[in-house]
Formats: C-alpha cells, structure tokens, sequence
C-alpha cells in the first residue's frame, strides 16, 4: 500500500492522534478512492506519481544542523506531497489547482514549499516552468528561497542543475530552463506571470489577496499549475488567510464543493483543553520529546501570563484561530444531523397538515434575497420543525459572488436552490419573482400559510403585493431584542434535532455555518455574518418566520393527550 493510502487509513481509524478536520481530509481521500473515474467523480489517484514526488523529496539533503542528514519525511508530509502529485484527472492532469496546508510553528512549513519548489522547477518533466515564492515582502519570500539554496547547496549532484542567483533572488533550473524566483507585494514589475507552481507563504499576515490572485491569474491558460499556501494560524480574523480557512473546512465538511482544491489543516478540536497535554499533538504532527518539552514550558509561561503570551501560545503552538468569545451559532455537526433525504414534497405527503409560516429577507442592492418556510408538526405529542429556503439573485451578479464569496451559485442554479433574477437589468433583485414563486408554491403544495413575517428594510416598495396574496403578513424588527428569544431556539431545537431540512439543500447549510452571534448590552442575541462575503440570508428568513412557527401550539397536542389519557383508561377497566 502507498504512503498516502496507509496514513489516511491510520488516521481514519483512529491509530495516528488527529483533530476532525484532518481527519476528513484523509476521510476525503478515502471516499474518492472509491468513487474514482466514475461520471460524477473524473479523477483517480496515480500512486506512483505520489511515489515519484515523495521519493525525490527523500533524496533531498538537510544541510541545517551538526552534520548533512538525508531527508526522511513523516507520514503526514507524505500524506500531503503525495495527495497533491498523485491526484489526477482522467486527462491524467493535476488535479488539485490550489492547496491549504495549516500547521503549527516549526512543522516542517517551508520544507513543504522549498521542496515543491525545486521539484516542480527542474524535475517534474514540465519546460520553462515559472515557480515563485511569494510573501508579503520580498525578504519574506527569500525563506523559502533559502530553503530551495540550502538544498540545492547540500547535494554537489543537485548543485550541478541549478544556478544561484541570490543577489537576483532568483535560482535558474538548468534542466528545464525553467526559473525560481522570490516574490513580494514591493518586488517591482510584478505582473506578467505564468505561474507553474507558486507557494504563498505565511499567508496569515497578509493584509489583503493581491499576491495569492496575482498568482492565480497566471494560471488561467496553463493545463497545470499548483498555488500552495502554508501557514501557521494567525491573530487576524477579518484577514483573507482565516476567510480561506474557514471555506476550506467547509469544503471538508461537505458544505461547499471544490474538487480542486487540497486541504490539510492540523488543530485541536473546538471542546478540546487548550492545557491538556494529550491534545497537543493534534496540531503539531511533527511530535517527539523535544516538541513535548517545548510546549510544557511555553504552556506554563502562557497560563502564568495570560494575554498575549496565551494568545500567542493558542495561535501558534496549537494553530488556533483565537476569538475568545465563541459567536459560532449553530455547530456544523448538530446541523447535519438534522438534514434528511425528505424534500419538500415528500415531507407535505407526509405531514398534509403542518402548519407554515413563511420568512422573507430582502437584499440589499444585488445580493442574494431568501424566502424561507417553517412548517409546524407533531410527532407524538412531541412539537417538531421542517425547514425549506429558496433564494434569488440578479443574473448580473452571480459571477461577481462567486468569486467574491467563494461559492458555488451556478451549481445552486442548476439544483434549484437559487433563482436567477433578470428584470431591472439584472443587477437589482426584481421582488415580482419571489411573488411569482410564493405564489406557485402555494398553488401547487396547497400550502396552509399562517403567517407572512418580512424584514421591513426596503419591503415598502412590494408589500402591498404581498399582501395581495391574500395572507396575513408581520413585519419583524431586525433588532437583538426583537430576534434573540427566535435566534435561541431556533439553535436550540437544532440541538435537540427537533428541526429537518432537506440534506440537499447546500446553500441554507452554508449560510447556517457563516453565520455567528452578536449580543447588545443586555445579553440579547441575533445572528451576524462571519465576514462580509459570508451570506446568511436563508438564515435570516428562517429565524423571521420562526418568530412566528414558534409559539404555534396545535389542538392535536391536547386531543392527543386527551385519547391517550381514554385509552389507558379503559385499559385499566
């Protein structure tokens, strides 16, 4: 069995110490080893092209040190070399077009990019590659240049296909005539690129994505490319390195969809004792005695201390995004326990009689406008919850928020999860289609709506169509204290799996994990985005109409106990 193969399954297994997220990255890599080459899934995993990369990587040389020693990787780096040169598309091209790889400080980070760098500079088999190593200053992005020189520097047989040009920050790849070259946001000239391979390094303390799009773009005419990011967490939680952190683990959690982009991400998990020992090794993979006493000392000294020596020992040592007040809302694995092959249709077949109040939250300019449903049930006495959005976009803004929000609208197009707008020159949402649609579903389903219940802000200007339904309608402030008692049980019931949605519907579950919490002074609660890209329009719609689906009590509930109550009776004689 190839390296890759073996530490996905000692870590799904639970023989090699993981958080989740790694866990479903090699969870991934497992799953599509057994849907490769089919329709849905046009890729396979070439083990000796994983063997090609990590073999060489072994030939390298660490120069660093009392003595040269040759370099022996672990297996999570063979795991990630290994993923990332094996994976390929049935064309037998790269698959995976961009990585994240997350680690704690002194993990091996620019080992990962020096390596690549010199792999995909002179041996990969590709003529006249461009490699860059970018950062924010061009001082930055020598590390990992250095590192490329230190290798090359090691072994005299590696000497002779390289070049040094360090006062040029540059290393000339004489077998490929290719070029390797430091990059930063101040080197002059910086555009142009066709970038072959580009390693982006502590993305974390950039300020903004120019460098990471710059190389991006040079890779819109190339069959292959590779854009590596490797970073340790950051302090920065309005930074592009933590937005795509966070869509990367959505990825991972089967939100979004992105069969072209690596993930690996080491860290603890969410409940974990930041001071437990035992939890350590989850993000720093490179464990062994040293590490261990290591992390002892700057535990106590960060306990001790608090403030930013605990900020930077959670950041750093443990690879934490740290925001000490937790504003998640609701946690992405209480909402997919509630998700269920029933869609709508289905559930109205079952339950004709649910009650349903219908939320709507209007868009600002042309972002996404959403239109949710809550039904109302009983199960045995027992109150419970179905939840159906649909949202609408304008056609002139749909590839503009796909590149800004990093999803998937035309996929959600296609699903009929979203509504193309086209009126009003498609850049403004028509609300005559959400009309239109409320309308049908009525029509079609036999819906028993209760209630309307809209965000006020610009619903003047269609509120007298809404009301032309012929449908009682409520408008529901949008203040913490108008939503927090709504906001609390809606997470709540969720966590109680009291609630169900259709497990297909991909953009309401990726509007439930972008959204978060804020508080007003007196502790009241509504939710909020987690950037400003991060949409949580359905969630927005849905906890409109919860105000309402909430305090519904149905007769059933009563006659219910009342038949039970006659039947033991009689039981009883």
């Amino acid at each position: 069995m190839n390296r890759v193969t073996e530490y996905a399954q000692k870590v799904v297994a639970g023989k090699i110490p993981s958080g989740n997220i790694q866990w479903l990255a090699c969870k991934r890599h497992l799953n599509d080893l057994k849907r490769q080459e089919t329709d849905e899934f046009p890729f396979y995993f070439d083990a000796k092209k994983a063997d090609e990369i990590i073999n060489f990587m072994e030939l390298l040389v660490i120069a660093e040190g009392d003595e040269p020693t040759p370099l022996v990787l672990r297996d999570f780096q063979a795991f990630c070399f290994g993923s990332l040169h094996g994976w390929r598309k049935t064309t037998g091209k790269r698959r995976f077009r961009t990585s994240y790889i997350q680690l704690s400080r002194q993990q091996g980070k620019s080992l990962f990019n020096g390596g690549m760098s010199i792999f995909y500079g002179n041996f990969s088999g590709y003529a006249y590659p461009q490699v860059y190593a970018a950062a924010t200053k061009q001082d930055q992005a020598k590390i990992v240049l250095k590192e490329c020189i230190k290798f090359i520097n090691a072994d005299p047989e590696l000497a002779e296909l390289f070049h040094v040009k360090e006062y040029m920050s540059t290393i000339d790849c004489l077998n490929s005539n290719g070029t390797i070259k430091a990059l930063g946001k101040d080197t002059k000239s910086i555009d142009g690129f066709r970038t072959y391979f580009g390693s982006v390094d502590e993305y974390h303390a950039h300020k903004d994505d120019q460098i990471y799009k710059l190389l991006q773009s040079g890779t819109k005419r190339l069959d292959e490319s590779l854009i590596s990011v490797i970073t340790t967490s950051g302090f920065d939680l309005n930074s592009p390195c933590f937005a795509l952190y966070e869509y990367c683990k959505l990825i991972l959690e089967g939100v979004v969809e992105n069969e072209g982009q690596f993930v690996f991400i080491t860290e603890l998990d969410k409940d974990d004792d930041p001071y437990d020992e035992k939890n350590w090794i989850k993000s720093n993979p490179l464990w062994d005695e040293t590490t261990l006493e290591s992390l002892r000392n700057f535990a106590k000294q960060a306990k001790a201390m608090g403030g930013s020596e605990e900020m930077e020992f959670f950041t750093k040592s443990l690879n934490m995004w740290v925001d000490f007040m937790d504003t998640s809302y609701i946690k992405a694995s209480s909402w997919k326990k509630c998700g269920s092959k029933r869609n709508l249709k289905q559930f109205l077949k079952d339950h004709p009689d649910a009650k349903c109040y219908a939320g709507l939250d209007l868009s600002k300019g042309g972002d996404l406008t959403s239109l949710a449903f809550v039904f109302v049930y009983y199960e045995n006495g027992e109150k419970k919850y179905y939840v159906h959005t649909h949202s609408f976009i304008p056609k002139q803004r749909v590839l503009e928020h796909e590149k800004t929000d990093k999803a998937p609208y035309r996929v959600w197009i296609n699903k009929g999860l979203l509504t193309v707008t086209e009126t009003l020159s498609g850049i403004k949402t028509d609300y005559k289609y959400i009309i239109s649609y409320l309308d049908r579903l009525i029509d079609e389903l036999n819906l028993d709506i209760q209630m309307i219940c809209y965000d006020p802000y610009n619903a003047s200007a269609f509120l007298s169509d809404l009301e032309d339904l012929g449908y009682p309608t409520i408008e529901i402030k949008q203040s913490a204290r108008s939503l927090s008692e709504p906001t609390e049980d809606f997470a709540l019931e969720v966590e109680a799996q009291n609630v169900e949605y259709d497990e297909e519907n991909k953009l309401l579950t990726w509007s439930v994990v972008n959204a978060k919490t804020v508080s007003n002074s007196f502790g009241e609660r509504k939710v909020d985005k987690q950037s400003a890209a991060a949409r949580i329009d359905p969630v927005d719609a849905t906890i409109d109409a919860w105000k309402m689906a909430m305090i519904e009590e149905s007769s059933f509930n009563i006659q219910n106990s009342v038949d039970t109550y006659l039947e033991m009776m009689k039981e009883w004689g």
